[in-house]
């Protein structure tokens, strides 16, 4: 063999593990940075979610909810500041107690601030009321336009702050006319003529159905955390209890509901929302309620708000200015 030839067979060589080399740390790093998406995708999704169906059915199990139990990281920023406002109240306005659960419905996030608190739902609960009628005329679809008399007012020992319109003695209203007058007016007097018509077993497995303990019927007293009561608008929402009929004209009474003094204060005229507020407590500790969907630039979203406090117009004051910074947040996402 010449050297001209042996040169260019080294050089051959030399080329070769050159071209091995790279090759090897090339599919070394692929192999590196793979398991890095990997991880992180991993990471990402480390939450498990929380599949809710409903039960009771023969042959299928409808889904209710799916659940991340994770907080949403991206609405982190967002709580820093609603515990800001909230810290605030305690230390300077005699607010003792507030819980505020917030979901996006189109991406699903969601966050709560003092989720482990419990307060008295006082007309919060009527919308647990709206949904068994309904279910009751569902199964009954004459229900709805069966006629009740009002001919005894009943003591219901509850002094509300907020009053509105009432039924009248004297006169007979539908089922369909007490709902409108419970939910838009919070009338206690037609929701007592409608609880006296419904079915307390149908309200239990309202309860059960969301994963609630059944309430017993014939307890004073009824707590909720935010979170649990969001359930009910976001089943009316979702139409997963109801009729998708029904959870519409649920949704449409909803937003009939008349008091401006809190989450509607918040937000810009005219934003589209439906919503029912509560008020429950005593004089030494009061508490004031509101639970909403807001129908802000094609994102609505779910809000919560549960307060105790000295008097109900801090509490007011309060749900007012979350509803707001959470509406600028939310629009600004």
């Amino acid at each position: 063999m010449s050297f001209l030839e042996k040169k260019f067979s080294w050089l051959s060589v030399i080329i070769f593990s050159a071209v091995a080399v790279l090759v090897f740390f090339s599919i070394t790093s692929w192999i590196h940075c793979d398991d890095n998406i990997s991880e992180t995708a991993n990471n990402k999704y480390s939450c498990n979610y929380d599949i809710k169906r409903l039960s009771g059915l023969k042959y299928i199990k409808p889904i209710m909810f799916v659940d991340d139990e994770c907080e949403s990281d991206d609405m982190q920023d967002i709580k820093l500041q609603i515990v800001e406002i909230v810290n605030r109240y305690k230390n300077f306005e005699g607010v003792t107690s507030a819980s505020i659960y917030l979901r996006q419905f189109s991406t699903n996030e969601w966050m709560c601030v003092n989720e482990t608190d419990k307060f008295e739902p006082g007309s919060l609960f009527k919308v647990p009321v709206l949904m068994s009628i309904l279910k009751m005329c569902e199964e009954n679809p004459s229900f709805i336009n069966k006629r009740i008399s009002y001919n005894n007012l009943i003591d219901d020992g509850k002094n509300v702050a907020y009053k509105s319109k009432s039924i009248q003695l004297g006169q007979s209203y539908t089922v369909k006319e007490l709902l409108t007058y419970m939910i838009k007016y919070s009338d206690n007097q037609a929701t007592i003529l409608l609880e006296s018509n419904m079915k307390s077993e149908v309200l239990q497995k309202l309860f059960t159905d969301l994963g609630l303990e059944a309430p017993n019927i014939y307890a004073t007293q009824y707590f909720f955390t935010t979170t649990q009561y969001s359930l009910f608008i976001r089943a009316i929402y979702n139409a997963c209890y109801l009729s998708i009929n029904d959870s519409e004209f649920a949704a449409k009474l909803l937003s009939e509901c008349n008091f401006k003094d809190g989450i509607v204060s918040g937000l810009p005229k005219g934003t589209p929302i439906i919503h029912k507020f509560g008020e429950s407590g005593n004089q030494v500790e009061m508490q004031l309620h509101e639970s909403a969907i807001i129908y802000a630039y094609n994102k609505p979203f779910l809000l919560t708000i549960m307060t105790k406090g000295k008097d109900n117009k801090t509490l007011a004051k309060l749900i007012k200015e979350v509803s707001n910074k959470v509406y600028t947040e939310m629009a600004n996402k």
